[in-house]
């Protein structure tokens, strides 16, 4: 169970730092709102997860999952350019969480 909510925070994690992005230095309500509610979900999931998981391994595929998943929506929505470059780089991070799951 703490696995699956700590993939849940990640994403969660991802939702948070987008809204901050769009959010305009807490200047538009609807992104500050979904930011503030992501963040509260997200820590709140990841200090579960870490009731039964390793600090190190829970924070570093709370921060894996989030990061990959903010870079790749911004590629699809075109925020950010995608290269090849990219999506190896992004495939390595989702390698090392996979990674880490399984050294578990």
């Amino acid at each position: 169970m703490s696995w699956i909510v700590l993939v849940v925070s990640g994403v969660l994690e991802a939702v948070w730092a987008t809204a901050l992005g769009r959010s305009e230095g807490f200047s538009k309500l609807t992104p500050t709102v979904v930011f503030g509610v992501a963040l509260a979900l997200s820590m709140a999931g990841l200090a579960y997860a870490m009731r039964d998981l390793p600090t190190g391994t829970a924070y570093a595929v709370w921060v894996g999952i989030g990061a990959s998943l903010t870079v790749i929506f911004a590629m699809v929505s075109g925020a950010e350019t995608a290269s090849l470059l990219k999506v190896g780089l992004i495939l390595t991070i989702v390698a090392s969480v996979v990674g880490l799951k399984l050294a578990h």
